[in-house]
Order: C-alpha cells, then sequence, then structure tokens
C-alpha cells in the first residue's frame, strides 16, 4: 500500500470536480511527496501549480480550493497553502497509527508486488569473459544487478537473472593457448616467461594440471585444431566454475548463463546469426552496402568494399553497423542483435544490461537494436557502472599477487566481508566514481552504513529479549503484536518513525522504475538513523522508552512498532542482498 499514491488518486478525484479544470487535462503530473522540511506537514502536492494554467486560475486560487475540499477528510489534521501554491497536508495520528497495523500484518511482504504485474523482465549482469577469476572491476556491476533484479522481482516483475559467456571471440583462442603453456609446463617443460599477449596469471595452473590428469601428454600429439577444441572447451568450463565460485561467495546467482556460442552453432544448415540477418533483411534493417571512411585521417588499411549492413540509423544510431567482417566470419555486434532476438523471442518485454562504463559508446546501439527488433513491445535499459578504487587507510591498494594484473573480487569478500561489499557497492549511484577503503567498511561506526543498518535491526531484536527477561509473563507473540493498541503511540518520534516506514513501498516503486537499486541502500540508512536517533532520546527521557514495566499495553505498541521496522529493514536488506542480523557484539 503507497500511501503517496493512495493521497493522489484523493486529489485527483478532487480535482475532477473544479468546474474550470478542462477534462482532458493531464493530470499524471500532479504527485504527492514527503515536503523537503518536515515542519511543513506529512505530505505536499503540486497539484495546483501543474494545473492552474489549464484551469485558467491563479495557482494559490486552485490551491485554497483544494485545500477547501482537502480539510473534509477524516485523514488529515490540518491543511495549508504556501509559497506559490504548494499545499502542504498534516495527517492525524489515527492515520499514522492505523497504517502501522497494515505494516505489522504485511510483514516483510509489505511494500511488495505492487507494480510490476508480473512482466517478464531479463536482467543482464557481470557477463565477465571467462579468461580469469572475477576483479574487483567486475564486482560493482556484479551487485547492482543483482540488487536490481531482486529490488525488481520485490517489486512484481517475473524476473530472469542472465550472465551471457563470451566464449566465441578471439579472447578464447588466447585463454586456449595460455592454458596450453601451463599444460606444458605442468608437463615438467620449462616454459620461462610468459610471452606478451597471453595471460600471466597463477590461476591457470590449476586447469592445465587438470588436463595432465585427464589427458596426460596426449595433447601434445593431437592434431592442432582437435587440441585447440579440446583446450577451448576445458578452459572455459574451469573458467566459469571459477567465476560462479567467485559469484558464490558474493551471493550473486544467476538463473541463466547464455553461451555466444551458441549464436553461432548451425541447425539444419543455420545459425541464429543466420536467421537473425534474413529476418532482418526481409525487414528492411540489413542491406548490402559501404560505411563511410572514419571522421578525420583515414588509416592506411582503410577498404571501401561493400558489407553487409545493419541499419540502425533509421532507429537512432550514429552510423549503420557492419555485421560480417572481411574474412567472411561475423562481428561482435552480428551476435548481439541476434542475441537480443533470443531475448525478445524468449517473452521478455523489459531487458536490462548492467555494464561497465567503458561500454557508454555502446548504449545508443543498443538502444537502435532494440527499436528494430522489438519497437515499441519491449523496453531497453542500460546501466552504467563507474569504476571502483581500492584504498586502505587513505592508500591506494596494490594488485594481487595470485591473478597477477588485479585485486580479485575473491580477496575483496573475503577480507571485509560479503554484506559490507554488497552494501557499499550500492552506497552510490553507479554512474558515480566509487571510493572503497576497508578500514572503512569494517569500523563499528555511524559512517559504515552496513553496520549502522544492521545494529538498528539487531537492535529491535535485543528489545524483544529485553522484554522477555523483564517481564517474563507478557505475551509477545505476533498474535499479540497484532493486537496491540497502536493508538498510544504518541510521541512526535514514534509517529515520525511510521511516517518513515510508509515511505519504504514510493521508494520501491520508484527504484524499480528508475532501476535504481541504490535508492534501497540510502532509504536503509535513513530509517536506521531514525531508530537510533529515537533510540537515544529514551536514554535522556525514560518515559519513551521502548519496555514500561508499568504499562503492558504501551510494552506491546511499541513492540508492534518495533516489529515493523525490523520487517522493513529486513525486506530492504534482503534486496541489497546482505543478512539482517538478530544479535551483533
Amino acid at each position: 500500500m503507497n500511501i503517496y499514491q493512495e493521497f493522489t488518486d484523493k486529489i485527483k478525484k478532487i480535482l475532477q470536480n473544479v468546474e474550470k479544470i478542462p477534462e482532458d487535462a493531464d493530470l499524471s503530473r500532479v504527485s504527492v511527496e514527503p515536503p523537503r522540511d518536515p515542519s511543513h506537514g506529512d505530505l505536499a502536492t503540486n497539484a495546483a501549480m501543474v494545473l492552474a494554467k489549464p484551469a485558467g486560475l491563479n495557482p494559490r486560487e486552485l490551491a485554497q480550493s483544494i485545500a477547501n475540499q482537502l480539510e473534509s477528510d477524516p485523514d488529515i489534521e490540518s491543511v495549508s497553502v504556501a509559497g506559490p501554491g504548494f499545499i502542504n497536508l498534516r495527517l492525524t495520528p489515527k492515520f499514522w497509527t492505523d497504517h502501522l497495523k497494515i505494516i505489522v500484518e504485511q510483514g516483510k511482504n509489505y511494500g511488495a508486488g505492487l507494480v510490476g504485474e508480473d512482466m517478464k523482465v531479463n536482467v543482464e549482469y557481470v557477463s565477465a569473459n571467462p579468461t580469469g577469476p572475477m576483479h574487483v572491476g567486475h564486482c560493482r556491476g556484479a551487485v547492482v544487478g543483482d540488487a536490481l533484479a531482486n529490488l525488481l522481482q520485490f517489486a512484481g516483475y517475473d524476473v530472469t537473472k542472465e550472465y551471457v559467456i563470451n566464449d566465441a571471440g578471439v579472447q578464447i583462442d588466447v585463454l586456449a593457448k595460455s592454458v596450453f603453456l601451463r599444460y606444458r609446463q605442468a608437463l615438467g617443460e620449462e616454459i620461462g616467461e610468459i610471452p606478451s599477449g597471453l595471460y600471466p596469471g597463477e590461476y591457470l595452473i590449476a586447469p592445465a594440471e587438470a588436463l595432465v590428469a585427464e589427458f596426460g601428454n596426449k595433447l601434445l600429439e593431437l592434431p592442432e585444431e582437435e587440441c585447440m577444441q579440446i583446450l577451448r572447451d576445458r578452459s572455459v568450463d574451469a573458467m566459469m566454475d571459477m567465476i560462479r565460485s567467485d559469484l558464490e561467495l558474493l551471493n550473486v546467482h544467476h538463473d541463466v548463463f547464455f553461451s555466444e556460442r551458441t549464436l553461432h552453432e548451425k541447425k539444419d544448415g543455420k545459425s541464429a546469426i543466420d536467421r537473425m540477418l534474413e529476418t532482418m533483411r526481409e525487414r528492411g534493417f540489413v542491406y548490402d552496402g559501404h560505411l563511410p571512411p572514419p571522421k578525420g585521417e583515414v588509416p592506411e588499411d582503410w577498404e571501401d568494399r561493400e558489407q553487409t549492413l545493419f541499419r540502425s540509423t533509421e532507429v537512432g544510431d550514429d552510423m549503420d553497423r557492419p555485421l560480417v567482417k572481411s574474412d567472411g566470419s561475423y562481428t561482435y555486434f552480428a551476435a548481439d542483435v541476434a542475441y537480443f532476438q533470443d531475448k525478445f523471442m524468449r517473452g521478455f518485454k523489459r531487458m536490462v544490461f548492467v555494464l561497465g562504463a567503458d561500454h557508454g559508446g555502446y548504449v545508443k546501439r543498443l538502444k537502435a537494436v532494440a527499436n528494430a527488433i522489438a519497437g515499441d513491445k519491449a523496453e531497453l535499459d542500460v546501466l552504467l557502472c563507474q569504476l571502483v578504487k581500492l584504498f586502505r587507510d587513505g592508500e591506494p591498494v596494490r594488485m594481487s599477487k595470485r591473478a597477477g594484473e588485479f585485486v580479485t573480487l575473491r580477496e575483496v569478500v573475503e577480507e571485509v566481508g560479503r554484506d559490507a561489499v554488497r552494501f557499499m557497492m550500492l552506497y552510490r549511484k553507479p554512474e558515480a566514481p566509487l571510493d572503497f577503503d576497508f578500514a572503512k567498511v569494517t569500523e563499528q561506526t555511524k559512517d559504515n552504513p552496513v553496520f549502522y543498518v544492521q545494529y538498528a535491526h539487531a537492535r529491535t531484536y535485543s528489545v524483544f529479549r529485553q522484554a522477555a527477561q523483564e517481564m517474563p509473563d507478557l505475551d509477545i507473540t505476533d498474535s499479540a503484536l497484532l493486537s496491540a493498541d497502536l493508538s498510544l503511540l504518541v510521541d512526535e518520534g514514534e509517529l515520525a518513525l511510521i511516517a518513515k516506514m510508509t515511505e519504504f513501498p514510493r521508494m520501491i516503486e520508484q527504484a524499480a522504475r528508475a532501476d535504481e537499486p541504490h535508492r534501497v541502500a540510502f532509504y536503509l540508512y535513513e530509517l536506521a538513523s531514525d531508530l537510533h536517533q529515537h533510540w537515544n532520546r529514551g536514554k535522556e527521557l525514560p518515559e519513551l522508552r521502548f519496555i514500561n514495566q508499568e504499562n503492558a499495553k504501551l510494552t506491546i505498541a511499541r513492540l508492534a512498532m518495533l516489529r515493523a521496522i525490523s520487517c522493513v529493514l529486513s525486506a530492504g536488506l534482503g534486496i541489497v542482498g546482505a543478512n539482517a542480523p538478530e544479535e551483533m557484539r
């Protein structure tokens, strides 16, 4: 239940009865949200501001007219018109405590399933080349993608988490040759320094030793292509096992691992890319033509030749894109088009790609592909994740010894823990650079967001344990909480906590529609901060403490409020992918 949408609907109904507002007036811009300054009230609406012009009225005049009708609403304590025409509402304490009962009843499902309507959504994230272990550069996209998928699922979408295995490119041949070098080393050969162009990491030793265990020295005797095919298959399998293990450590699990190679494989004489080209040629999006030379200085090896091109300029791209290389093989872009078509044919109405910031130039062509294949029958969103810089006490962290070229995801998670990594990767917008300091994320202070939020959740449970000790005869079961007299909650801090909880469904809806899982982390910190502040007030004012041995009914009411807070925090932490501990020491 989204109270902001509830009051938006109420105001729109009032607007329909204002004679001077045209029947066809656009009410979509009318919104209700928390005011920037809480002293102005509980809710604020821009209705008069956006509709005054089509109604031919002064904004304040229209605002006062709307306010006069809102005053009779039993849920509203007071209405005021501010500034050029904003309308501020203050709700009754009864409204808040009645809504608290709804939160207690719905528990961890509060705010769930309000917008998705089971729309099929595909979220593709990580999709790192299967050439080595996950590094910290992959970490942010993995967390953002996984949290987004969790968010969409919570909001009511039918979500598939997908990983594309890029197992059809040149990098796989490089991987196979790199493993073959380590295979020869495992057989006792002195290989010397790793040649430039091959992967130098020690992580290739284990796959090479596995090949020795399986084949002995037989791979040395096989024809080159037969040997290379075995090396490709075994190497990719070994790398994907490593990647899955790394992702498991981060609590990231994909539903589908899609092999790019399957797009190239022939079935009944044709591959998926062949079929895509036929379909898109029939629709006028594939043609044979010439591309202009690159802007600026023309390279010496520039070849003006007829090519098979994708007519992407008709659907928003800067230039048409080649689909076939000069040697007759397909370009990466051709596989991307076929892959999107495959997703669309699988019934997805919304596709989200979570990519690194270095893919920024690829967004426009992806959107062009979506427009060509799906038109208005599917949505495409692209999230770009900026770089993560690692620090320790303010000093940059050096490269990994094991990987040779980068810090691995596993090293980061094993040092600071999964929860800290996941929460902190969401505690900045994905498009903003992120500084990750190992020392900061392990501090037990307010400056460490994940600790602050988890501590708030643990605190709610500590009160229940304390109540069981101090008031052993008090019934604190869920049924007792559901029947609590919540009208006893009258303190401004208690009502503010309830009001903050009612923002959760609105935040979920907005975050899900905008693909912004970082909003969940921000909200959790704000709710935790409000709880900690109210807790501290109880230290100074004993009458505000959650347990009152002289008043069992008030204690039950406050415990019900704490149960609601713990459920909202737990649901949010579940979306983030972090634990909601019941106790912290």
